[in-house]
């Protein structure tokens, strides 16, 4: 039934997460008679409950009059609010009602934004293009696949400290054909997903002139900027640079920062003549956030509860973080990169006998049981690398270390 779908949409892959558990499900029962019962290092996700807090308020949402009838895509005001009193308190941002829309995710409305700046193209060279970066997060490149356009990779490397140079990359883009009037948007996410790499504000100025001087939208994918272990480094928000709002748009997200995963909820904020757009497309998607949800993310958005959770969360992951650095560095003899200092995220190089990051992974998955994402399915420069997610618990990654150790996967 191929024939039914459009050419953009056709040939778009499955989530790479999603087939990784599928693999992993097929070995199950064959690595668990061995005593090599799978152990999650890939997902990005975390695994402890959200708040006491905020499941109390939706407990009690879910008997307010009204509260089970339709919401609007925008977002309750009381909701809308809250994330105008976050950006303020967290980011010193002053965002006005009319410059928020809240999301079914940060995913979704990614997705759907992208959708809505792209016109679709058959022809390569005439397709809009979107400049993306290479390592990043592996739904950009589907996204902008099956909205019909174009994807340029702006390099994350080691070399440039994952901070490139934003002009010479246009100016590759131009010496390899494209024209760069068919440059719709540039997207930044920091920190970053798979690297766990942060970024300055100078260099967040120098993306937002960029912008500003070519007049490309800037899309920030902030999902991440409060998963951080150094409090005096907090993450910043694009927005914090002067006239990023005349040129950017940037996407928080719930999932992360309180473990409210399933509950998709988040918000874009920002241009106004973006955001009031990409909240008439919403409003012929879907209906809105379920409102007793709205009400519980408003209460944790601003709360003490909140802000211990944050910190809390943090800490754990600090904890794991400075454990997995050691053993893997002293029992394992591996090599790292820099080691990063925000996400549940580490980048490590692979073993040299190995040609390719997915042999690497095969070999972990059907041998240990121990799944770990291949870089490449971030990007053609993560070729040489993997994605380590430490969400799970450290009984479950110290048996992960204990495994490698037994099996043979050491650094050489």
């Amino acid at each position: 039934m191929k024939q039914f779908f459009n050419e953009y949409v056709a040939d778009i892959d499955t989530y790479i997460m999603f087939k990784i558990k599928e693999k992993t499900e097929l070995l199950r029962e064959e690595l668990t008679k061995k005593d090599r019962a799978p152990i999650s290092l890939s997902m990005g996700a975390p695994t402890i409950e959200p708040p006491k807090f905020v499941i109390q308020k939706l407990k009690d949402a879910l008997d307010i009059g009204g509260v089970h009838t339709y919401s609007s895509p925008k977002g309750e005001k009381y909701l809308l609010e809250a994330i105008k009193t976050r950006m303020k308190n967290r980011f010193n941002v002053d965002i006005e009602l009319n410059e928020i829309c809240s999301l079914l995710g940060s995913k979704e409305g990614i997705a759907n934004l992208i959708r809505g700046i792209i016109t679709p193209a058959s022809n390569q060279k005439d397709k809009d293009i979107i400049m993306v970066p290479d390592p990043s997060y592996a739904s950009y490149s589907e996204m902008i696949k099956a909205s019909g356009g174009e994807m340029y990779s702006i390099p994350l490397t080691a070399e440039n400290n994952y901070m490139p140079n934003i002009e010479d990359v246009f100016e590759q883009l131009k010496k390899d054909g494209y024209s760069q009037n068919k440059v719709k948007a540039l997207i930044v996410n920091y920190p970053n997903n798979p690297l766990g790499a942060t970024c300055n504000r100078a260099y967040l100025k120098s993306v937002v002139d960029f912008c500003l001087k070519h007049e490309i939208l800037l899309i920030s994918d902030a999902a991440y900027v409060d998963i951080f272990f150094e409090g005096e480094n907090k993450p910043s928000s694009v927005l914090e640079i002067e006239n990023a709002k005349d040129i950017a748009v940037e996407f928080h997200s719930f999932s992360k920062p309180y473990a409210m995963t399933g509950w998709r909820i988040g918000w874009i904020c920002g241009n106004y003549e973006v955001v009031s757009r990409f909240a008439k497309l919403k409003s012929t998607i879907d209906s809105g956030i379920f409102k007793g949800i709205q009400l519980a993310a408003s209460e944790i958005l601003n709360s003490k509860e909140g802000d211990e959770f944050i910190v809390w969360a943090n800490n754990e992951i600090k904890a794991k973080s400075d454990y997995f650095v050691k053993a893997i560095k002293e029992e394992l003899n591996w090599e790292l990169n820099e080691i990063p200092t925000a996400t549940f995220y580490h980048w490590l190089k692979i073993p040299k006998r190995y040609k390719t990051a997915v042999e690497f992974c095969d070999d972990l998955l059907k041998t240990s049981g121990i799944v770990m994402v291949p870089g490449t399915a971030f990007g053609k420069y993560g070729e040489g690398h993997v994605r380590v997610s430490i969400v799970c618990s450290m009984e479950k990654l110290k048996i992960a270390i204990r495994r490698m150790k037994e099996d043979g996967f050491l650094y050489q």
